[in-house]
């Protein structure tokens, strides 16, 4: 296993790129299997999930050229259906919950596709009910087989409804448009995922062939065809990216220059980070924190202590909130972290307080933060990265604590962030990976 060894309390300097973003690449390298041709996908983030998925359809007889290693050629003309049944699938897709996606292209295309039993973070409960019932909506029979853990789903026969989502899944309303996009008929999906990444397919689907209205917007509209092409596409900078640097500039009092952000798709989340007091400018499509002693935490009109949730988009992305709450503890003011969609999330603040942190927390969902005002810093310890953005929290907070920390399974850190310690060192950091 290896680790992270770092020593904090440098301000760091410099220019950094976000990779392309890790939720869009596991749905848009996905639909290449809705097509016998050529499709090229660019900057693709060279991250653990996503080089896991493109593994699994190297396996399913995919042809790929990966001429770089942010840019692949797939081509899913003679796909091995029956891959998908086997206990070598079952292993590797129990490692990445994004394997789901395949379920849908799968469907449309093939008429059967196989669902092992999900993994991923540790964040608490995850369902697959909005994709299963969606597929059963659309004509698909479902059967669960405890015998291979296999959830098995047919679908000789799929045709256009209507349907009202109980939540909006980003991850489920993929898979669903995904299925819809050659079912017979029309589909309308209300109660959908608006977020940019949602939208990114959507557009890729329809310069494919797909008749797709609504982007955007919470009510899809699809027109079922019958043949999809091959295309291009090019990914999003990794919005959660960002904002980690955003909170990483903050908290190191650095000055940092995020380049070529893609500002027009970041929605809420500059806004949020504004709301700590913390100061950005836009330079084009690059965004730079200068450094700053003190940010102080906003306050309602009435005086009140802010509050900062998650909610699905355009509200701000759960996926952020464990990077907000790392970056308040050295604020001036305080704030409630209120983390609705995952009930483990939050359970990481224990080894924050065990730095030197003033939490509160409140209950699986709730945490307070008290912030330090930089009166003192945070201490190193030795501590494990429960998921991807818990870990990534932990290494801000080492960043900028005194002496040394270790973070110990950073293989959830490497599921998310590409080169992470490299593109550190390269600001600054003293930060090196270490064996056992």
């Amino acid at each position: 296993m290896q680790s992270f060894e770092v020593r904090g309390g440098k301000k760091l300097q410099g220019e950094i790129i976000p990779q392309g973003a890790k939720n869009e690449a596991l749905q848009i390298i996905s639909a290449v299997l809705l097509t016998p041709e050529k499709v090229t996908i660019t900057n693709i983030p060279d991250i653990l999930d996503v080089n896991l998925l493109i593994e699994l359809l190297g396996e399913m007889e995919v042809k790929i050229e990966r001429p770089t290693r942010d840019t692949c050629i797939f081509q899913a003309d003679e796909v091995n259906i029956d891959y998908l049944h086997s206990e070598k699938f079952k292993k590797k897709s129990g490692r990445l919950r994004g394997s789901v996606m395949l379920a849908g292209p799968m469907l449309a295309r093939y008429k059967r596709a196989f669902i092992p039993k999900p993994g991923g973070d540790k964040i608490g409960r995850r369902r697959l009910d909005t994709h299963i019932i969606a597929f059963e909506k659309l004509g698909g029979e479902f059967t669960y087989h405890p015998e291979d853990g296999f959830f098995h789903i047919e679908a000789s026969n799929l045709h256009g409804i209507n349907m009202l989502l109980d939540e909006p899944s980003v991850t489920g309303t993929a898979n669903i448009v995904m299925a819809a996009v050659m079912a017979k008929g029309t589909t309308t999906i209300y109660n959908a995922a608006c977020e940019p990444y949602l939208q990114q397919l959507c557009k890729m689907l329809n310069r494919m062939g797909a008749k797709i209205s609504g982007v955007g917007s919470n009510l899809l509209t699809i027109e079922g065809v019958d043949y999809l092409g091959g295309t291009t596409h090019r990914m999003l900078p990794d919005m959660i990216e960002i904002g980690s640097f955003i909170g990483l500039a903050a908290m190191t009092q650095s000055d940092i220059t995020i380049k070529n952000a893609g500002i027009e798709h970041l929605g809420i989340i500059p806004e949020k980070f504004r709301q700590l007091g913390i100061e950005m400018n836009y330079a084009g499509d690059d965004i730079h924190i200068p450094s700053q002693e003190i940010y102080e935490i906003h306050k309602y009109l009435d005086g009140g202590v802010l509050t900062i949730y998650d909610h699905p988009w355009p509200g701000f992305t759960p996926d952020l909130l464990s990077i907000v709450l790392v970056t308040a503890i050295q604020a001036r003011g305080s704030v409630l972290i209120h983390q609705k969609m995952f009930e483990s999330r939050l359970f990481f603040v224990d080894k924050l307080i065990d730095m030197g942190a003033q939490i509160i927390l409140c209950d699986p969902h709730r945490a307070v933060v008290i912030g330090l005002e930089r009166e003192q810093k945070l201490r190193g310890i030795t501590m494990s990265s429960p998921d991807i953005r818990a870990g990534v929290s932990l290494l801000i907070a080492a960043l900028s604590a005194e002496g040394k920390s270790v973070i110990q399974n950073i293989e959830q850190i490497d599921r998310g962030y590409q080169y992470i310690d490299k593109r550190l060192q390269n600001l600054g950091a003293d930060i090196r990976r270490v064996e056992g």
